[in-house]
């Protein structure tokens, strides 16, 4: 701020051009010999009346606004000549260090060293701020160093020889970790966890669980890479062009499987005669399926191999239940409307049936079971079963059982036996 009244300056009246008077001459002479009181004096003042100064600069700005300009001009040209000299010697300083490093560094490392040597403590405080402020950044450099490492042994056996000399501490680390009682429960209930699992699997007679040992190095490569993976930006369209791939192919497995096995049966049968090496049914099924769908899709230019092996293994998965699901429902209505249309003969069959058990001396069945059973073994005889297993089919008989109920009178001389199993063709 350029006025006659600044912070830095004693307050006084502007006076411009009239000849100092007796008392001025006085007062400059006493300023002359105290200088310290007449600059505590500025000071207070000045801080006391920091809106008359104010406005008494801004007045005289307004009045001498030029010459604020050009005072404003030089105070500027001396900072940045100011500035420029220093930013020189600083510039200066540092190109004679470095030479003088580059002619000495015997004498650098020397003195490192010395210095180092003599402030241990010093060090290791500077290491733990430094550690405490940008622990991020060095835990992501020493993990990049030692994922660099071509011979990963080494680091493995580096760690190992460090845990081997450094027992106590690594005792006193966990001793400390476990002193918090969350953490502590926590591992408690891990491994009690841990210990129920391995005495449910021994006494079902499953193997034990088994676990990949992933290093940290591997975890964190895997993670980058997935990543990489989420983070490319044409990841909608991938993901577009599998999950359509996948549908497609499933459906078409679905409503084409039967008749492409058919023919992938009679390339098999051809190639033996041929005395070619045999190939899988299912490939070749699979790898027609895929060729079919691909033509069909509009776009396939982002998925990769492992995308169609995917979709492949998600249909292989999902076809044979989808398919189980269709033939049980069709076997169970297939039975009751069995029943519902030949109940008569296989009411009389059934009463014919008990009879024969009576007279073998064994009890009879309720008439709605073996009606039901009755129905199961002529319609499993025309139409396809191959996906249920014994069990689908006694579920099924059941089902088939309480829809057909009310259709049959109750016996009061019946045995409420189970249903007998079935066979499936």
């Amino acid at each position: 701020m350029n006025g006659p009244f600044d912070e830095d300056t004693a307050p006084r009246k502007a006076l411009v051009n009239q000849p100092p008077d007796h008392d001025q001459v006085i007062e400059k002479a006493g300023r002359s010999r105290q200088p310290d009181r007449h600059a505590e004096t500025r000071r207070r003042w000045v801080t006391e009346n920091r809106d008359r100064v104010r406005e008494m600069n801004r007045r005289w700005r307004a009045e001498h606004l030029e010459r604020a300009r050009q005072l404003n001009r030089d105070s500027m040209r001396r900072s940045t000549a100011r500035q420029r000299r220093q930013a020189e010697l600083r510039d200066s300083g540092r190109e004679r260090a470095k030479r003088w490093r580059e002619e000495h560094p015997d004498r650098v490392r020397e003195y490192k060293q010395g210095w180092v040597e003599e402030n241990r403590e010093k060090v290791r405080e500077y290491y733990n701020r430094y550690y405490a402020n940008h622990r991020d950044e060095v835990n992501a450099r020493a993990a990049a160093r030692r994922d660099a490492d071509p011979d990963p042994d080494r680091t493995k056996q580096a760690h190992k020889q460090w845990a081997e000399r450094n027992m106590e501490r690594r005792a006193e680390v966990q001793r400390i970790r476990r002193a918090d009682p969350e953490i502590y429960q926590a591992e408690l209930e891990a491994n009690a966890a841990a210990k129920r699992l391995k005495r449910t699997l021994s006494r079902l007679g499953l193997p034990p669980k088994q676990l990949h040992p992933a290093t940290a190095a591997e975890r964190r490569t895997n993670e980058r890479e997935a990543d990489a993976y989420f983070r490319d930006p044409a990841l909608s369209e991938h993901l577009r062009q599998f999950t359509v791939f996948a549908e497609s192919l499933t459906e078409h497995m679905r409503q084409n499987g039967a008749r492409m096995r058919e023919f992938a049966e009679a390339y098999v049968a051809t190639r033996a005669r041929m005395g070619l090496p045999p190939v899988p049914v299912e490939n070749i099924v699979y790898a027609r399926a895929v060729e079919l769908v691909t033509e069909r899709m509009r776009r396939v230019d982002l998925l990769t191999s492992r995308d169609v092996a995917a979709a492949v293994r998600a249909a292989k998965a999902v076809v044979p239940r989808e398919e189980r699901q269709e033939q049980f429902d069709r076997l169970v209505k297939t039975v009751v409307t069995h029943v519902h249309r030949n109940s008569a003969r296989f009411v009389v069959d059934a009463e014919m049936e008990n009879q024969a058990r009576a007279h073998r001396g064994k009890p009879r069945v309720p008439v709605e079971s073996m009606v039901v059973q009755f129905a199961m073994q002529e319609v499993i005889e025309r139409m396809p079963t191959n996906r249920l297993t014994v069990e689908d089919a006694w579920t099924a008989a059941r089902i088939a059982q309480l829809h057909i109920a009310t259709s049959f009178e109750a016996r009061p001389d019946t045995v409420d036996n189970p249903i007998h199993r079935p066979s499936i063709g």
